[in-house]
């Protein structure tokens, strides 16, 4: 009995994988660069390499295992964010299908139930109806909270006891590590299932104040939160080098989080985080190399 895993060069992926093998189970890595997996080949599993775009290459990375765990990767420098999106999900569909695999546990996320209003999020509600029409495989769809890695963009000005933030300093919203992400998708394909169901990961609830808190205790030093209004958000992320696209939707995901559009649905299973907020970001302030 195998699974295959995408994203093992990341960090959802690489933690799923991480999980079957430390339950002894078989694993498939899917890679773009056989070079890359290396390390899991000489720890036994096994490699196919295929981009998460061509169906033709990742049917063939899918076929014969038992079930699968797949992402939509970001890809930043896509001229169109949002067709890459779609693309890439259409990909991944047809490459299930083909394939035949029994059940995929697909990375999705907090806010997904809604069609729009929730920028990179949106694409997330029309991959899961794509995936559900598909009659042969079952998927868990695994709506994550806020990663908690994302908050490293926020950390380049905590020398000067400064945390920037586009919420307010208090507003408290569900955020998750990455290594609880791919712990749980090693769980439910462990798991099975005998009909789609949604799985919601997040919390407790933190805001800005807990992460300057958690700073704050960590470098040993008052660490402040720094409000910044929504409409510096697109022209601040466009200077950082990000796609007018791009920033615009962050924009569109924030407005929906302040509004409780980006929350989860409720009526699904829904499993907390055990990762402390505060060994995430000591690992995201460790020296890198």
């Amino acid at each position: 009995m195998t699974y295959a895993i995408a994203g093992v060069t990341g960090n959802t992926g690489k933690a799923a994988a991480e999980a079957l093998l430390t339950q002894g189970k078989s694993i498939r890595v899917i890679v773009r660069d056989a070079a890359k997996a290396s390390a899991w080949k000489a720890r036994g599993a096994e490699v196919a390499v295929a981009d998460l775009g061509n169906a033709d290459a990742l049917a063939r990375a899918l076929a014969g295992t038992q079930g699968a765990y797949l992402l939509i990767p970001p890809n930043m420098g896509a001229p169109r964010f949002r067709l890459y999106q779609d693309n890439t999900a259409a990909a991944l569909a047809a490459a299930v299908d083909r394939s035949g695999v029994p059940h995929v546990v697909f990375l999705s996320s907090v806010g997904a139930q809604h069609p729009a209003g929730t920028g990179p999020i949106a694409a997330l509600y029309g991959a899961e109806k794509k995936f559900a029409a598909l009659a042969k495989t079952r998927f868990s769809f695994l709506r994550a909270a806020y990663f908690m890695e994302n908050l490293g963009g926020s950390l380049g000005m905590i020398e000067h006891g400064i945390v920037p933030s586009f919420t307010p300093a208090a507003f408290a919203f569900d955020m998750i590590a990455t290594a609880d992400i791919g712990r749980l998708a090693a769980q439910l394909l462990v798991e099975g299932t005998d009909k789609n169901q949604v799985v919601e990961l997040g919390g407790p609830a933190r805001s800005m104040n807990d992460v300057a808190a958690a700073l704050s205790a960590i470098v040993g030093k008052p660490i402040k939160v720094q409000e910044a209004p929504l409409d510096a958000m697109v022209p601040t992320l466009t200077g950082l080098g990000l796609p007018q696209e791009i920033a615009g939707m962050y924009r569109e995901m924030t407005e929906g989080l302040l509004r409780g559009q980006v929350a989860f649905e409720g009526g699904h299973r829904r499993v907390l985080g055990t990762t402390p907020l505060e060994t995430v970001l000591r690992a995201l302030l460790a020296p890198k190399g």
